[in-house]
């Protein structure tokens, strides 16, 4: 039995979409803390308008690589949303774990 090209993103999207939904139902989202955010220190850009990313996020210890929108951010850390079906996220991650919408 062959496999679906014609189908094969769509089917890969679903899937992944259903992993990252079973992922968020297993643990809390972690984010950083403030000490090591330093926000007191650091200066914080917030972008007027939200930009696309790719980052990597752990829900109680497990990464997850998700399409989110970046909204602030300092030289170490970024503050990014996205959603997991009908909920909406947030959290801080290292910007280290952002990367272009592109990859």
């Amino acid at each position: 039995m062959g496999t679906n090209r014609r189908y094969a993103a769509q089917i890969d999207a679903r899937m992944g979409e259903r992993i990252l939904q079973r992922t968020a139902e297993t643990g809390r989202l972690e984010t950083l803390t403030d000490s090591e955010l330093q926000l007191d220190k650091l200066p914080m850009t917030k972008a007027p308008v939200a930009r696309p990313v790719r980052a990597w996020v752990r829900f109680g210890g497990i990464p997850v690589r998700v399409d989110a929108e970046a909204c602030s951010w300092t030289a170490q850390a970024v503050a990014i949303r996205f959603r997991v079906g009908d909920a909406e996220h947030r959290c801080w991650v290292w910007a280290g774990a952002v990367e272009g919408p592109d990859g």
